[in-house]
């Protein structure tokens, strides 16, 4: 190593550019060899940086989500099910819902593939810059009602306001207390204007009994289905096609020895 690409490498380090340096030795090479002219050099360098750069703001973006899964759209099988709203949901990606502040509410019966559309609409927000968060949404109950026994409600219902998406993933699963529900409606008014993505095994309609206030039932439902994107999913369970095949099974089916 000459002195002047140590001198280099330690102007970057001191310039903050340091990830250059992971394919510094390999644009040298290319400009020894005559590939590389002066600015050429200089902008791979550059473009290079920028592309370390934004990976690692996407994999910081990505575990801040704390999705379940790291699934994508394009993995998801569309044929599994004719009854599918495959364009539909394809229409979605394109993420125009994200940018109106808009949010997007699945529905269907266990299995269909619910979590893996809102967590891979997630992951596609995630891949335009936006902030995500994934949970349970009897977990984010539990986080709020653990705020108001410490005192620090306030804070985590901030933590849960910034996401530009919010994933509430199982929505209505059981009967809420007054409490409860007033923290939901909380968290559902202080995002107004920020994403929401929802997923339910119950019909909208199903969901008013689960709240004790029908004054409070009716103002959060409002506010949530009414300004929604509404993604009705039908059809067979879509875990069996994720289930690991059988190896002996010719047609990729367990035995009953084998579930």
């Amino acid at each position: 190593m000459s002195v002047m690409d140590t001198a280099l490498r330690e102007s970057l380090k001191v310039l903050r550019l340091s990830g250059m340096l992971e394919t510094l030795d390999a644009r040298l090479a290319q400009a020894h060899g005559g590939e590389l002219g002066h600015l050429d050099f200089l902008q791979v360098l550059c473009q290079d940086e920028i592309t370390r750069r934004e990976t690692v703001a996407f994999q910081r973006r990505l575990h801040r989500a704390k999705v379940e899964q790291q699934v994508t759209l394009e993995e998801f099988d569309f044929t599994a099910s004719s009854k599918l709203p495959a364009a539909q949901i394809r229409d979605l990606a394109a993420l125009r819902w994200l940018h109106a502040g808009e949010s997007v509410i699945l529905f269907g019966s266990v299995g269909v593939g619910k979590t893996h559309i809102a967590q891979a609409l997630g992951h596609l927000a995630v891949r335009q810059g936006a902030n995500v968060r994934f949970a349970k949404t009897s977990r984010i109950v539990a986080e709020l009602a653990g705020g108001h026994a410490d005192r620090t409600w306030d804070k985590r219902m901030r933590e849960l306001i910034r996401p530009d998406v919010l994933i509430l993933d199982d929505f209505a699963m059981r009967q809420m207390t007054a409490a409860q529900a007033d923290d939901l409606y909380e968290l559902v008014s202080e995002r107004q204007g920020r994403s929401l993505i929802i997923t339910s095994n119950r019909a909208s309609s199903e969901w008013y009994p689960l709240f004790r206030n029908p004054v409070v039932a009716e103002s959060l439902l409002d506010r949530l289905i009414n300004t929604s994107h509404q993604v009705i999913m039908n059809g067979p369970s879509y875990r069996p096609n994720k289930r690991p095949r059988n190896p002996t099974d010719k047609n990729g089916t367990a035995t009953a020895k084998d579930s």
